[in-house]
């Protein structure tokens, strides 16, 4: 009868254990039995870039295409150097999955021109970065690289200011007004390029003269999710002027830049600037319509 006595305070001591066991909220444990680990700890990976391959590059660009942008290709009497000279010669690439590219080069007997394409498929290894992000970050220092100018007003009021440049009918004929640095193209009427001006191999005019406007290095909004046309004019020491355009656009995780380079064979000829832009143009939206297929 005496156990009684001791009960109750057996029972405080082991209420007293248990609470100092479980502990409140304030002791930060829980009781469910999840792992606080766990929680909100799960990282979020964003959408892969569109484009998981890259098109043959050697392969990109039609006869018809290197026909107008290599006239010098169309004289090779010999079939078999016909034949090498439209496929190109691939760049060289250590990851075909990653970057591929493809050059050509014909000489004629007015002068010599140079083809590249080259395609990269951006691949963002952070896991908080998309794909996309990631080639529109690198795509931004090619345009720092190009180092265009400053968009300038124009006379008729370009409509946005933006200058770009884009086409009025889906092509690259129509050219808006950007301003910016001058390539030293010839150009004798800003508007007024003939359209049936000769080859590229002999379409220069003697004498360079300001840069038209409309043709100057720019900005494009109709290629791609974004894009720029640059166009410089060097030389080779006392040797003819050599011409330089270059068009590069980005659509989603793939940059693609294309290089076409004409130098005459005749001292005081100046390769035409807007022929040249508008036939590197074609070959950029026929690269890009077919990266949409």
């Amino acid at each position: 009868m005496q156990r009684k006595a001791y009960v109750p305070g057996t029972a405080a001591l082991l209420a007293a254990l248990l609470a100092g066991c479980t502990g409140g909220s304030d002791g930060g444990t829980t009781t469910d039995g999840s792992n606080p680990e766990d929680s909100g700890t799960t990282a979020t990976r964003v959408e892969p870039g569109r484009y998981g391959t890259l098109p043959e590059p050697c392969g990109a660009v039609s006869h018809d295409t290197l026909d107008s942008l290599l006239p010098g290709i169309r004289e090779i009497t010999d079939e078999t150097q016909r034949v090498q000279a439209y496929e190109g010669e691939a760049t060289v690439t250590y990851d075909t999955d990653r970057k591929v590219g493809c050059r050509w080069k014909v000489e004629s007997a007015t002068a010599t021109d140079h083809l590249l394409i080259d395609l990269e498929r951006v691949v963002s290894y952070d896991t908080g970065v998309s794909d996309d992000s990631e080639a529109e970050s690198l795509f931004a220092g090619k345009v720092t690289d190009a180092d265009l100018p400053e968009p300038a007003a124009t006379d008729t009021g370009a409509e946005g200011g933006t200058g770009s440049g884009s086409p009025s009918a889906g092509g690259p004929e129509a050219t808006s007004s950007p301003s910016g640095k001058p390539s030293g193209s010839p150009g004798g009427t800003p508007d007024a390029s003939p359209s049936g001006s000769p080859s590229a191999s002999a379409s220069g005019s003697p004498g360079p003269s300001a840069t038209p406007t409309e043709l100057q290095p720019r900005l494009l909004d109709d290629l791609g999710e974004e894009a720029f046309v640059d166009d410089v004019l060097g030389s080779s020491g006392s040797t003819a002027k050599r011409r330089t355009v270059t068009v590069a656009f980005r659509t989603s995780n793939v940059i693609v830049t294309i290089e076409y380079e004409e130098q005459p064979a005749t001292v005081g000829v100046v390769p035409d600037s807007k022929e040249m832009q508008d036939r590197a143009r074609k070959l950029a939206y026929r690269l890009a319509d077919s990266l949409s297929d």
